[in-house]
């Protein structure tokens, strides 16, 4: 059987066409979403074009929201990303999800000369995307370009987690929570006010200045309308000294955004802001996976339980003169990489 597609550009064609194929709740994670896509478009990528690809083969399906400027598609993700990747209706056999990224593969010569696919989390999508471009002509590359930490909670109370944690790190929340210096609040309701503090102790944290803020505080208001939102604020004397901002969408967590004022370390606010998230994910949500999104900080390990790389795949046209300086330069610098390994 044929795969037959469609490209639509904005997303209310996009939900009309994918009506009775995807169910946008039981999608993978909520950057999997429609709404997603469109928020990430609106607030953060406006200046690309929509390209959102809904290919079909009997009652199977496959959805790629895509982003193209110019002669460059890529996918429809940014550094709020936790993940990309294809969504998949119907659940397909191996052998129709590569028909159907193979049908993708073919058109999508005809959108665009390059193309940049990350963060994608899983390993089986990210070969299937670069084998299915290789098989219908691009030039591909996969690396690895970030990592994903996260933690199953298999059934454990937060006590009994917390009990296999690194000495070190237990010795620090015993001995801070014991000065009784620093208080803690974790908010599921939305305020400005209570945004404001966020947005405080970000400017005032080790972190660089945040790309758009304005996405993230409209994200954090859906998510209070969802019930899904958890934001917690730690304070010393009154003052925000950390917070972070964590939802809470069916089985999992994930934490989006954490920052702590340098000046408060001695009496690690941020320590004790995270002991106390995890302690609600675990005993009130009850989730299944803690996700600490992308990024290898070391501090993760202390408090994460498993890791997988995020890949990008990217791709070339060598029949399109537009990709001929990029795959030109990523030519010499693999025989350059050969003859040093020789």
């Amino acid at each position: 059987m044929m795969a037959l597609g469609e490209y639509h550009s904005n997303f209310a064609d996009a939900r009309d066409a994918g009506e009775g194929l995807f169910d946008e709740a039981a999608l993978r994670s909520p950057f999997d979403r429609l709404d997603w896509f469109e928020a990430l478009h609106r607030d953060c990528m406006a200046s690309a074009t929509p390209l959102i690809g809904i290919y079909r083969e009997g009652n199977v399906a496959l959805r790629l929201v895509l982003a193209v400027n110019s002669q460059h598609i890529s996918a429809m993700a940014n550094w709020y990303s936790f993940l990309w990747g294809p969504q998949w209706a119907g659940n397909p056999s191996a052998a129709e999800k590569g028909r159907l990224a193979l049908a993708v593969a073919r058109d999508l010569r005809s959108q665009g000369a390059m193309l940049t696919l990350a963060p994608i989390a899983d390993a089986e999508d990210a070969k299937l995307l670069e084998d299915s471009l290789r098989t219908a002509g691009w030039d591909t590359e996969r690396t690895e370009t970030g990592r994903n930490h996260w933690l199953d909670t298999q059934g454990r109370s937060f006590d009994d987690w917390w009990a296999e944690r690194p000495s070190a790190l237990r010795s620090t929340v015993k001995r801070k929570s014991a000065k009784g210096a620093v208080a803690i609040a974790i908010h599921r309701d939305f305020s400005d006010a209570l945004w404001d503090d966020y947005e405080a102790v970000y400017r005032a944290s080790w972190k660089p200045a945040e790309g758009q803020p304005h996405f993230l505080r409209a994200r954090a208001r859906a998510e209070a309308d969802k019930g899904t939102l958890r934001l917690g604020i730690a304070r010393i004397d009154g003052k925000p000294v950390a917070a972070q901002y964590w939802s809470s969408d069916g089985s999992i967590a994930y934490i989006h955004k954490l920052a702590h004022v340098s000046e408060a370390e001695s009496l690690s606010p941020g320590t004790l802001l995270t002991h106390a998230l995890f302690r609600m994910a675990f005993d009130e949500d009850k989730v299944a996976r803690i996700d600490f999104g992308t990024g290898d900080d070391g501090y993760k390990r202390d408090w994460m339980e498993a890791s997988a790389s995020l890949d990008t795949v990217e791709a070339w046209d060598p029949r399109q003169p537009s990709a001929w300086p990029t795959l030109g330069k990523r030519k010499a610098k693999r025989l350059a990489a050969r003859l040093i390994e020789r």
